[in-house]
């Protein structure tokens, strides 16, 4: 049946609650599930996996993320809040359906693998049981949404009226709960008036403390998202190319940086030179924008991220390079400390990251390499096991020959060099990310090397103080 003759929606009163399901409950799911119940409307969070269901039951989650444990024990006590693996009766219990499984890269291209998206909006289409509204919030190729209206039409009870449209997510790891309760923007794509009215009812109280609301066609409520993502990609992947120039010629990226960033049509964030952006969604975005890019003929927009990505992945090999020449010894068997395992700070996030990404490739070259994260060793295990793993920062440089500075966490950023060169074999460290007090580290005896930065830089040894031979 043709969506235009399905009947009219049946009204919702003002008055009376939404009631939300959630399908998916991974980092997306989980943490718009808790921040909808939060906003004050009954939720269900939907999964397959009872163990996880259980869990989240807990107030458990199998990632880090501040205050989102907490968010989910509030509600699940205040019984706005539950979980389950029964997808019908959550459906029949629901009003607004949010779709929020992944998007992973397929194995095989870096093309996008819609089959989470594609059986879960069916899934909730079949089991509908009275006029619903299915929303996609998953990051997906620009042209997905309008394949899956037809899908839904297809697998709807005929006599209900059903409506898809898409309201992208802009999460940020480490800042997921504030990002969904505190929005920068809220993204309404193809919505009907009566869709519309029932998504500003529960973005209600973010649009009331300013939230702009952003209304729009299909394909580029998809591509919102996506293109957000390729532009950071952009800039982060362009001040790193600058900084091979300032590497170059001995200018400063950072002072370099702070120039252009007070340009109001630049900006300062992501402007930072370093190893790089990894993660689950800048590195898979970029490539899924590549793909569908040259489906459709988009040659510019495919060749632009190609170079970002290139760029990007190229900053990994450089600091392997960089720390090859910083050892003080042979590589092969050297002792290495790697300080950061997540692909930023406040997360336990270790996909595509940078950090491990480079301590493999020592590993490799025959270095013993010892990692040390405050939150991502677990994680980092489960995907690189032959890395050793230490407890602390401090067992981690214990008898290092070099240190790398890889994840930006404020534990290591603010370590004291005095105390860790009284423990390494050799004071030598290289700065991947930009972050350390070098002046105080050289200060301390260390030999500083930085990402970016001439290879000038040595060691300043005050009187008094052993540089290890």
């Amino acid at each position: 049946m043709s969506p235009n003759l399905r009947p009219a929606p049946v009204p919702i009163a003002d008055e009376t609650p939404l009631r939300v399901s959630v399908i998916g409950t991974g980092y997306l799911g989980a943490t718009h599930a808790a921040a909808v119940a939060e906003m004050g409307f009954t939720v269900i969070g939907v999964d397959h996996d009872p163990a996880k269901i259980a869990a989240l039951e807990r107030g458990e989650v199998p990632f880090h993320e501040p205050g989102l444990p907490e968010l989910i024990r509030t509600h699940v006590q205040t019984g706005r809040l539950s979980f389950t693996t029964d997808l019908a009766a959550a459906v029949a219990a629901s009003d607004v359906h949010f779709i929020c499984v992944g998007t992973p890269q397929q194995a095989s291209s870096h093309a996008a693998d819609l089959s989470f998206v594609e059986g879960a909006t069916r899934a909730v289409a079949e089991a509908l049981t009275h006029d619903g509204l299915i929303v996609g919030k998953s990051t997906v190729p620009v042209g997905t949404a309008a394949r899956l209206r037809e899908m839904v039409d297809a697998a709807a009870p005929a006599h209900l009226h059903v409506e898809l449209d898409w309201n992208p997510e802009f999460l940020r790891e480490g800042y997921a709960v504030e990002d969904t309760l505190r929005p920068d923007r809220v993204v309404i794509g193809g919505a009907s008036p009566w869709a519309e009215e029932q998504l500003r009812r529960l973005y209600g109280p973010a649009i009331a403390a300013g939230a702009p609301v952003v209304t729009c066609d299909l394909p580029t409520a998809e591509l919102v998202k996506v293109s957000a993502n390729a532009f950071l990609a952009t800039k982060i992947s362009f001040i790193n190319a600058i900084a091979e120039m300032c590497e170059k010629t001995g200018a400063d990226v950072t002072t370099l940086a702070d120039a252009i960033g007070y340009d109001a049509r630049i900006g300062r964030r992501f402007l930072n030179a370093g190893l790089g952006f990894g993660g689950g969604c800048l590195p898979k975005d970029i490539r899924a924008l590549t793909h569908r890019a040259s489906e459709l003929g988009a040659l510019q927009v495919a060749g632009l991220m190609q170079q970002v990505d290139e760029i990007n992945m190229s900053q990994r090999q450089r600091v392997v390079e960089l720390a090859m020449e910083a050892c003080p010894v042979n590589i092969l068997n050297a002792r290495v400390a790697v300080l950061g395992a997540a692909f930023k700070p406040d997360t336990d996030d270790v996909r595509d990251s940078p950090a491990l990404n480079v301590a493999a490739a020592l590993h490799l070259r025959g270095a013993l390499v010892s990692v040390y994260d405050p939150e991502a060793s677990a994680t980092a295990r489960r995907s690189f096991p032959t890395l050793s793993y230490a407890a602390t920062l401090e067992a981690a440089v214990t008898g290092a020959d070099l240190v790398l500075v890889l994840t930006e966490w404020p534990e290591i950023v603010g370590a004291d060099p005095v105390t860790l060169g009284r423990l390494v074999a050799h004071r030598a460290v290289v700065d991947g990310r930009r972050c350390l007090p070098a002046a105080a580290w050289r200060d301390a005896g260390w030999r500083v090397r930085t990402l970016g930065s001439a290879a000038s830089e040595t060691a300043v040894v005050p009187a008094g103080v052993r540089v290890a031979a």
